[in-house]
């Protein structure tokens, strides 16, 4: 870091630091004290901005979900081709995945550990998700320039083969996340019967 670089602030140390362990132990697996300790700060530090390790996973699975909500709705806004708007949400959705795997793997495969409450609120942004990705299919095969027989079950295979970049992609690997969102988008695109 360089003597011009604003440190970050606690919060933002401890969230960093969450992902880190929660990535590498697993929700069950990370203590508080392992994530106090990795932020720089004592074993309690937690507490101080977080009522547990459940409300800090919470948080960050909120926060990410309502980043990724405004990603899908700020891809499609400005086309109106339902070919062009699934093709660029796509690319950007397996972009961003790629681009920050550690966190968006932590925020799709640790939901199981949030309580009910913290669980359905992830639940409802996720829904607005699919909402706009299910709409772009829709009204494709409306318009006669997708054919899927269930665009439902279609936006969910989409976004599943989106979320899973986040489990296996990593920056040492043979594709960058450009290509890899290139692929994805033509990928997408077949699975819509797109010409």
């Amino acid at each position: 870091m360089s003597a011009s670089s604003p440190v970050p602030d606690a919060r933002t140390r401890l969230a960093a630091a969450a992902v880190d362990a929660f990535a590498a132990r697993g929700f069950h697996g990370t203590t508080t004290r392992d994530i106090s300790t990795t932020a720089g700060m004592s074993p309690a530090a937690l507490y101080v901005h977080h009522r547990s390790k459940e409300e800090l996973l919470f948080e960050l699975a909120r926060l990410g979900h309502l980043r990724v909500l405004d990603l899908v709705r700020a891809s499609v806004a400005p086309l109106s081709d339902p070919v062009a708007q699934l093709g660029q949400l796509v690319e950007d959705f397996v972009r961003d995945h790629a681009e920050a795997h550690t966190g968006a793997r932590v925020i799709n495969y640790e939901l199981a550990a949030l309580r009910p409450e913290h669980l359905a609120e992830i639940r409802t942004i996720r829904h607005e998700i699919d909402l706009v990705l299910r709409e772009v299919i829709e009204r494709g095969v409306a318009t006669g320039v997708f054919t899927t027989p269930d665009p439902r079950m279609t936006a969910l295979a989409v976004l599943s083969l989106g979320i899973d970049v986040a489990r296996w992609y990593r920056e040492e690997g043979r594709w960058t996340p450009d290509e890899v969102a290139a692929h994805y988008r033509l990928l997408a695109l077949r699975m819509v019967g797109a010409a």
